[in-house]
């Protein structure tokens, strides 16, 4: 089986990080991509964890040297996936999860037609406002500016493959495994598929014979 990445995008408070890490925790096929990200480590963060937390000149550097997948500015701030992260995790057999917003995921599709975007969406404008106010990291002005670029980003849902309502945690990550089973059994990523049909058609008439 070829490994593929999934993207999983969503208006900051939709749930994606989550579902993410939920995946994770269940399931050794997948690794996660720790995005670089310019912006400054929140409380209980870790380097290389949670991000890759770079300086302007450092996140600068990587851009003009080609190391990012897809990089973006959100919200006044930088964010961008490393190459070697994905590369890391599809040398060792395992497909990769990128937690990224609408901009990085357009460039994902352009550089690699195999990966599968998903959109996660929360069941109403007020549940969204709500996960967003209950965090209390930013400011009244700050958490606007949020709203107002989650009404942009959901303009946009339809470019992706798939899109999951995160009404219910548990049932929202249910539905993003079911894609990424779906999606591992595609023709295209079955790297054996050919010498494994010729072997049953060798074994079906084998048994024919012995009718």
């Amino acid at each position: 089986m070829t490994p593929f990445l999934l993207v999983l995008s969503s208006p900051s408070g939709g749930g994606k990080t989550t579902i993410a890490r939920r995946l994770l925790a269940s399931r050794k096929d997948i690794g996660y991509s720790v995005s670089a990200t310019t912006r400054a480590m929140r409380p209980g963060e870790v380097n290389g964890r949670d991000y890759w937390f770079l300086s302007e000149e450092e996140f600068e550097a990587k851009v003009m040297a080609g190391e990012f997948l897809e990089h973006a500015s959100y919200h006044g701030r930088r964010y961008g996936t490393l190459r070697t992260e994905v590369e890391r995790h599809f040398a060792a057999g395992r497909h990769v999860v990128l937690d990224i917003e609408v901009n990085g995921a357009r460039q994902v599709r352009r550089q690699m037609s195999g990966a599968v975007l998903v959109f996660v969406i929360p069941p109403t404008g007020a549940a969204l406002v709500e996960r967003l106010a209950a965090r209390r990291t930013e400011d009244r002005a700050a958490l606007e500016g949020r709203l107002a670029i989650a009404t942009d980003e959901l303009a946009v849902a339809g470019e992706y493959d798939y899109v999951v309502v995160n009404e219910e945690l548990e049932r929202a990550v249910q539905d993003v495994a079911g894609i990424l089973e779906a999606e591992s059994r595609r023709v295209c990523r079955q790297d054996d598929l050919e010498s494994r049909t010729e072997r049953l058609r060798r074994e079906v008439a084998d048994a024919v014979r012995r009718l």
